[in-house]
């Protein structure tokens, strides 16, 4: 995996293997049947990561209550569902990985239903830490700061500076770099972590 990201990752290169299956996570229906074909696929679950996500409009006055319930379904209910259907698949032992993002941390997006919704995320993976201890199944949770995808282009248009001057690196992450922070969570040498948050961030919600 390229630390910096300067060329697409391909699973392959790595002689592995990777399969896609196309799910509405606000539908239960669709996150049972993608959770089947993703444990006949596999020959059954030992991790998840949970990088969910859809923004919503700056404040308060400009989002509607329907438009609040909507991002609420995709990045509350929508973990939820998947760990519901998720977790009884998983046999002893095994990680859930939730991202957030450090717009949980601090008011920085100035979208008050995408932050208060990444910060419930908190509250979450505490309970699903909790129901997984008896068997093992560790849940762990990644705050990304600034990344340079599609997603956080959209939300930095109109900004030029977003992730330059107020960033410690004076960079915004690549998400390789934040995939490795995914990694060790899922890797056996976090098994005696859980209920845990690491902001990958560049020291921006600290300092």
């Amino acid at each position: 995996m390229s630390r910096r990201n300067d060329r697409p990752y391909d699973i392959t290169d790595e002689g592995g293997e990777a399969f896609a299956i196309a799910a509405d996570v606000t539908s239960e229906a669709d996150v049972l049947r993608m959770t089947e074909e993703a444990h006949r696929a596999m020959g059954g679950l030992d991790g998840m990561v949970l990088n969910i996500g859809t923004f919503g409009k700056v404040g308060l006055d400009a989002v509607s209550p329907e438009e609040w319930n909507r991002v609420y379904d995709v990045n509350v209910r929508g973990p939820m569902l998947c760990c519901r259907a998720a977790m009884p698949k998983f046999g002893n032992g095994g990680a859930i990985v939730f991202i957030s993002s450090i717009a949980a941390l601090k008011a920085g997006s100035q979208m008050a239903v995408y932050d208060s919704s990444k910060a419930a995320l908190g509250g979450l993976v505490r309970d699903i830490a909790h129901l997984g201890s008896r068997r093992g199944i560790r849940a762990n949770l990644v705050y990304p700061g600034l990344v340079d995808t599609p997603n956080g282009r959209e939300a930095g248009a109109g900004r030029p500076n977003r992730g330059k001057g107020h960033v410690p690196f004076g960079r915004q992450a690549t998400a390789c770099e934040i995939a490795y922070a995914v990694l060790f969570f899922l890797s056996e040498e976090s098994v005696y972590v859980t209920a845990q948050t690491l902001a990958v961030d560049s020291g921006l919600s600290g300092m």
